[in-house]
This record gives C-alpha cells, structure tokens and sequence, in this order.
C-alpha cells in the first residue's frame, strides 16, 4: 500500500505561501487599473521614473529567470525543496540566495514605478515582506535537507544582493 500524500490544505509543502503569492501578485497586476493612487508628476519627470521602472522590471525579470533556469529540474512552485533536488550555490545563487524572490520584488518596484502608483509601490513592499517570511520557512527546509546550506546562508545574503 502506497502512502498518500497529504492534501494540499495541509500545507505540508508550503502551498498556503503559493495562494498567498498568487493573491499579492494579482493585488500588484491590478491595483494601478482598479485604485486611484497615481502619483502626479511633471511630464519631464514621470517620464524618467516611468523609464525607471521599465528598467527595473527588466533587470528583476531577467534575474529572476535566470535563477529559474539554473535551479533546472530543482525548481518547484512549493518552498519545500523537492526530496530528490540538489544545493545550487553557483550563478545566481552565488549573488543572492533567493534570485527569484529578489526579481519579483524588483520587478514589482519596476511596476509601481513605471505606473506611479503609490498603492502599488506599498504592495511592493508587502511582497518584500511576505518573500522575506517565505524564505525563513523555505530556508529550515533547506537546512535540513542540506547540510551545507548553514554555511552558504552565512556567505550569500537573502533578498539583496550584499546587503539583506
């Protein structure tokens, strides 16, 4: 007799992280068509941050698929890490320990910028927060699944690149 895997309500891998992701990203997609919070500059400036925020998205999506490409056959939408998976330290992962999160987030700040809308910035930062708890928990995963992840958390930063 096989052993069942539990259901998905029991988060056993972390599933309530995921349709909480997918809630934020919609809030984030959304609120500038459906929330009256654009900032009003002047043309000249606008333009710039608008032109800010495309880069930023940019730069965050090309990091964050990036670091999808090299987790390869790791990847997984679940913060448990797959049983089978391997410790990759290297690309990506070698600048920030979460090179997807730290995209998305970027990407998100990109967002709100390109759109300036200030609602959609603070959602960015609740994203920042929410990935910042999501990797704690992933992390202890990590932990104990690979014995060497202690010593790779002391030497890469989390979310930011040498600084956080």
């Amino acid at each position: 007799m096989s052993k069942s895997s539990p259901p998905w309500w029991a988060n056993s891998r972390g599933e309530w992280y995921v349709v909480t992701q997918l809630f934020l990203f919609a809030l984030i997609a959304l609120a500038p068509l459906l929330l009256r919070a654009r900032v009003h500059l002047p043309d000249s400036l606008a333009a710039g941050v608008s032109v800010i925020g495309v880069v930023a998205m940019a730069v965050g999506g090309g990091a964050g698929m990036i670091g999808v490409l090299q987790l390869g056959d790791n990847l997984s939408v679940f913060p448990r890490p797959k049983a089978d998976g391997e410790l990759i330290e290297n690309g990506m992962y070698a600048i920030v320990r979460h090179p997807i999160y730290s995209g998305l987030i970027l990407s998100t700040v990109g967002w709100a910028l390109f759109n300036l809308h200030l609602i959609t910035l603070v959602l960015a930062v609740v994203l920042f927060v929410f990935f910042d708890a999501k990797s704690r928990r992933e992390e202890i995963w990590l932990c104990e699944q690979f014995p060497a992840y202690a010593a790779y958390q002391k030497r890469v930063k989390k979310l930011i690149p040498f600084v956080y």
